[in-house]
């Protein structure tokens, strides 16, 4: 089986805690599991932004309040391992390390934020380069890469392939600032040029995209590879 990563944002996966979609992902991906070794992981959304608020309220420097972010990453994966039962290995991974050591189970390895300063698209460019992934998926609230915010330019225009230095060079400088909020950060970028993983991003606020770009191919998004390399399906 073909190995996959994904970067599941939080603000897709729990928009807020009422509005879940941990049952609908968890069906997903125990589907997708039947067809490729599955890596998962899960970011904080608006519920770790509103924690890492309440810290600089309080006067807390951005490391503490990276790590309370951290903690409310694990929080997400926690529930999402919950949902997806015997199908996830019943540890949420802390480390790249275990997070490969899990991956020889078979189960679904999930997980959240490691180290402050890093987003979890970071993390998931990092393990899908430590574990020889064939894809990293980036689940967003967006359809893909754009030349510029569509929230806010009405100009911007998706890209649907790209190369690992021009996603590089759009990125540019993004903010570091704990709860940062991108399609995709800047370190997730270099990681991606330099192992020449391929990487989809799409809009995960359905689940059901996920499933048809990983098995029949199809998709609307933005493809980062180098030479037009297309891993779809994986399987």
């Amino acid at each position: 089986m073909k190995k996959v990563v994904v970067s599941l944002g939080g603000s897709v996966l729990i928009p807020s805690l009422p509005e879940h979609r941990l049952a609908a992902y968890a069906s997903v991906l125990r589907r997708i599991a039947g067809h490729a070794a599955l890596s998962v992981v899960v970011g904080g959304g608006g519920e770790a932004r509103k924690y890492i608020a309440a810290a600089r309220d309080l006067g807390l420097d951005e490391a503490f309040a990276d790590e309370i972010g951290i903690m409310v990453t694990r929080l997400n994966a926690m529930l999402l391992a919950g949902a997806l039962g015997d199908a996830a290995y019943p540890v949420v991974a802390t480390s790249q390390a275990e997070a490969c050591a899990y991956g020889a189970s078979g189960k679904i390895v999930v997980m959240g934020g490691i180290t402050p300063a890093q987003t979890t698209d970071a993390v998931a460019a990092v393990l899908a380069e430590r574990s020889g992934a064939a894809l990293m998926v980036n689940l967003t609230s967006v359809d893909g890469i754009y030349t510029a915010d569509p929230r806010t330019d009405p100009a911007a225009r998706r890209l649907e392939r790209l190369t690992p230095a021009e996603l590089r060079e759009i990125v540019g400088t993004g903010s570091l600032r704990a709860g940062a909020n991108m399609v995709i950060d800047m370190v997730a970028a270099r990681v991606i040029e330099r192992s020449g993983i391929p990487l989809l991003v799409i809009d995960g606020r359905d689940p059901l995209h996920l499933e048809r770009a990983l098995l029949t191919g199809k998709y609307q998004g933005s493809l980062v590879s180098e030479g037009g390399r297309d891993p779809l399906p994986i399987a």
